[in-house]
Order: structure tokens, then sequence, then C-alpha cells
């Protein structure tokens, strides 16, 4: 049980990672732009929040297929596609769980409010200034709640990692996936100690989530 745990784990980190760094631009731009897309942009986001996860794998399959932009890339670099592999999980993963992290960081950015990055333009400080020294630490709660949301929320896929990465043990077998697996396969005690063990993160997650909000007096997500 232990394989799908680390590869959980680590695709959780790495996928939490890359939308921290994704997701903050986006958030920033979707707090303060006045752009006619912004609502789009917005939309297409939030998507993953209502589709079906099987919708999403579907599509993710195709584009990470041999046929999509997936298998072009993936010539580059040696792999015939990026289905079913490590790489196609964090993708994909990165993709579901975007409308987790730009959310938080999104509300926090707009708590903050213009006044304080006008005080900063007045004395001087430059955009870069404005944006890492006021901007990022006054939102710092958003940032962990998206942090933790994002994590959570790519611990728990199942869906979309089922359609795009199968069940291959030790590259994308993940504890949703070995669940499944041992419900099938009637192993009833793996499954129970796999799935106490989510539900137990799960109450933690909503717990800290919630805490934080109450701390800062904003709203989590």
């Amino acid at each position: 049980m232990w394989s799908p745990i680390r590869l959980t784990l680590e695709l959780a980190a790495i996928s939490t990672l890359i939308l921290l760094i994704v997701g903050t631009p986006i958030a920033w731009w979707l707090a303060w732009t006045r752009s006619r897309w912004r609502e789009v942009v917005a939309t297409i986001v939030a998507l993953p929040l209502v589709l079906p996860p099987t919708v999403l794998g579907f599509y993710l399959l195709v584009a990470l297929g041999p046929a999509g932009l997936g298998g072009w890339f993936g010539g580059l670099v040696g792999l015939r596609t990026f289905a079913f592999t490590f790489e196609g999980l964090v993708f994909g993963s990165v993709i579901y769980s975007m409308p987790f992290v730009v959310q938080p960081i999104r509300n926090s950015f707009e708590a903050v409010g213009p006044r304080p990055l006008e005080v900063a333009a007045t004395l001087g400080a430059s955009p870069w200034d404005r944006f890492f020294t006021i901007a990022v630490p006054l939102a710092a709660p958003g940032f962990l709640t998206a942090a933790v949301l994002g994590f959570a929320h790519t611990v728990g896929e199942f869906g979309v990692i089922l359609m795009i990465g199968g069940n291959i043990p030790g590259e994308t077998k993940v504890l949703s996936v070995a669940i499944y697996d041992f419900v099938e396969t009637l192993r009833w005690r793996e499954a129970h100690i796999l799935s106490a063990g989510m539900l137990a993160f799960s109450f933690l997650v909503i717990l800290s989530v919630s805490l934080i909000a109450r701390r800062t007096g904003r709203r989590a997500y």
C-alpha cells in the first residue's frame, strides 16, 4: 500500500507547486483587470468545478494522446505520448485543481484592496516591489488556503486520474485508484485502511481551512 501513498503525495506536492506558480498571475489578473474577457477567463478556470471528471478526463486524454499536443510534445523529449504517464497525471491535476487555487488567491487580492498598493506607489515602489512586498504578504492567508485546497483536491482525484493515467503500479496508481482496485478485488481490509486515512485527511483539511478563514476574517474559498 505504500507505493500509492508515496506516488499520491509526490503528485500532490508537484501539482500544488505548479498551481501556485501558474495560478498566482491568473488570480492577480482576475482580481484587478477591467477587461471584458475577465468573466470568460474566470469561467474557463472554474469549469472543472462543474464538468464531470470523466468528460474532462476524456478531453485531456485526447490532448495528451499520440494524436494530440501531448503526442507532439512527447516526441520532442523521446516519449510517444504523455497519456498514462506520471507527467500526464501532473498536467491533468493542475488543470483539474486550478479553481481551488486561483479562487482563494483572487479573493485575498481583492480583500487587500487598491489602497495599500497606491500608497506604496506614491512612495516610489515599483510594480514588482508592490506585488512582492505589499500584495503577497497581505494575501498570505489566501495562498495558504490555496495550497491546502490544491494539495487536498489532488490527493482525492479519481475520475480524471483514471481516465488519463489508468492503473499502472508505481507510475499512475495513486491512492484513489488503489482503493478502487482493492474494492474490485474484494480486499476490504486494505480498502478500509486507505479510505479511513483519506477520511481523516479530508476532515483535517476542512478544519484547517475553516480555522484560517476564522483567524483572518476573510473568505477561505
